[in-house]
């Protein structure tokens, strides 16, 4: 009996930690039909994942290009764009987010023409929900593809092995949360990024978010790579009532 209760314990401690953990990640369902668009995010936000839904090509690329998403759930057949054209305009970005493909076309020569289109996995209409529950685990497992070691965005250069930070060849000193805060924004350039978003992913998720911590460790950086080099373009961008980004 005890054996049990301390196995029930240690299994809800690693069932909250992997809840925790799915909390971070961000899902965009791209679908159509809305009964199915609504199913499949009501599942996959039971398993504590944030999901978007887009309503056809179109709209997921408008929503990829102002967000940061860690997957993709996507139809094939859609009005106005479809998943394939959507998908090679992604992969034409060199953007890497894993695509799970959905569609009632199941012969093998259209699983390839997805595939070689870029899908990272194929689910054939109908399917059970808690497969394509796992197979959305399976691809948030799989190491992120082609993480840059050195980032480069107009004269700034950012090498995220050394933890270094140039300008015009000229090295900015940066403290290590300066330094993660630049680092997530020069991964994500020209999009916008919240305030919200900011603290989850630079600072620990438990902190209260209270203050106005985001907006001073902001002012820190512009003041290293921007103020103090007054010949160059400003980078480091306010959207106001949105958040902020890197961008010319």
């Amino acid at each position: 009996m005890l054996f049990k209760k301390q196995e029930e314990r240690s299994f809800s401690h690693v069932f909250l930690i992997l809840m925790s953990y799915n909390k971070d990640m961000n899902i965009l369902v791209v679908e159509d039909e809305k009964r199915l668009a609504r199913n499949i995010a009501d599942a996959l936000r039971v398993d504590s994942y944030n999901v978007s839904v887009a309503e056809d090509g179109l709209a997921a690329e408008k929503q990829l290009r102002e967000g940061h998403f860690d997957l993709v759930v996507m139809d094939r057949m859609m009005p106005r764009q479809d998943g394939i054209k959507t998908l090679q305009k992604i992969r034409e970005k060199e953007d890497s987010t894993p695509v799970l493909m959905l569609t009632a076309l199941g012969q093998t020569e259209d699983k390839i023409q997805g595939l070689d289109a870029g899908a990272d996995d194929y689910l054939t209409k109908p399917f059970e929900i808690s497969e394509l529950r796992a197979r959305v685990r399976a691809l948030l497992r799989r190491p992120e593809k082609q993480i840059k070691d050195v980032l480069e965005y107009d004269s700034l250069v950012l090498n995220c092995v050394q933890k270094e930070a140039y300008r015009k060849n000229h090295k900015i000193e940066l403290s290590a949360t300066e330094f993660r805060l630049l680092e997530f924004l020069m991964r994500n350039t020209e999009i916008v990024q919240s305030e919200t978003k900011l603290l989850d992913h630079v600072w620990d998720q438990n902190y209260d978010g209270l203050s106005n911590v985001v907006a001073v460790y902001v002012r820190y950086i512009r003041n290293k790579i921007d103020k103090d080099f007054p010949h160059e373009q400003p980078l480091v961008q306010t959207v106001r009532g949105l958040g902020y980004k890197i961008s010319i």
